[in-house]
């Protein structure tokens, strides 16, 4: 599959290393159908493995991020067709990306909309954003992460009354909560996740991936187990050619020039 070959989504590369993925499904607010998810892998391992890609960031449009899932897609299946079927196992990919991801988010993000949006690393929003997962409202639950993600974002309370009554919530109200890191102006949100990723792409790559990597990883050990873990990181970036430029850099005063290696 190439770039061109893509129905559901576009990719574009809108310069500073920062390379950038548009949902492209507006008659259906961007559900996330399965080919949709099959070309969002292919397009976050094609900027994952480009060295010149140094943060992605992935959006819709003005009325939605994505409003969900395909349902139509899953009304008639049975559990062993959707055992078969393996989708989250797309899901799982997208969260092995090694670069640093944000999602700009405006308008829709509910369901696997707003599964996708926390499956990044970062999150602006539009003024108009919603967040919610409303599947209870169609006899299911959250499946690609949204009852684990949600909780460790917005914490018990908040996660178990939005996932047990199907409400949305307000950009402003995910601010607080800490589910997003800035809520912009409607006209602003992609520039501004734009101009957060590019800010991002001015740093060493190695030591973004390897601290996302350890900041990930607070969440899957304990105390004890991240510190060790975020030691041996750190003391692994003295073995790359970005820790001498950059130290350099910063004892003589100058920009560093980044080589990635």
């Amino acid at each position: 599959m190439t770039a061109q070959e893509y129905s559901c989504i576009e990719t574009y590369e809108p310069g500073g290393h920062v390379g950038a993925i548009r949902l492209n499904r507006p008659k259906v607010l961007n559900a996330l159908s399965l080919q949709t998810m099959i070309e969002l892998v292919d397009a976050f391992e094609r900027f994952d493995a480009d060295p010149n890609i140094r943060c992605i960031v992935i959006h819709g449009d003005a009325r939605a991020f994505a409003a969900g899932a395909d349902i139509t897609e899953m009304s008639d299946a049975s559990a062993v067709t959707m055992l078969e079927r393996d989708q989250f196992a797309r899901w799982e990919r997208i969260r092995q990306t090694k670069t640093p991801t944000i999602a700009a988010v405006s308008g829709f993000a509910l369901g696997g909309g707003c599964e996708l949006a926390m499956l990044c690393d970062m999150i602006v929003a539009s003024e108009t954003a919603q967040f919610g997962q409303p599947e209870i409202n169609i006899g299911v639950m959250p499946g690609a992460g949204g009852t684990q993600r949600l909780t460790r974002a917005v914490g018990k309370a908040l996660a178990m009354e939005l996932v047990l009554t199907g409400r949305t919530i307000s950009a402003r109200r995910a601010l607080e909560a800490g589910l997003v890191n800035r809520v912009v102006p409607a006209a602003m949100y992609l520039d501004e996740a734009l101009a957060l990723a590019s800010e991002i792409a001015t740093k060493a790559p190695m030591a973004t991936r390897l601290a996302k990597e350890a900041v990930l990883k607070a969440f899957s050990t304990t105390l004890e187990g991240g510190l060790e873990f975020e030691r041996k990181n750190f003391y692994l970036l003295f073995a790359t050619d970005d820790q001498k430029e950059g130290m350099d850099a910063f004892v003589n005063k100058r920009t560093p020039e980044w080589k990635g290696r």
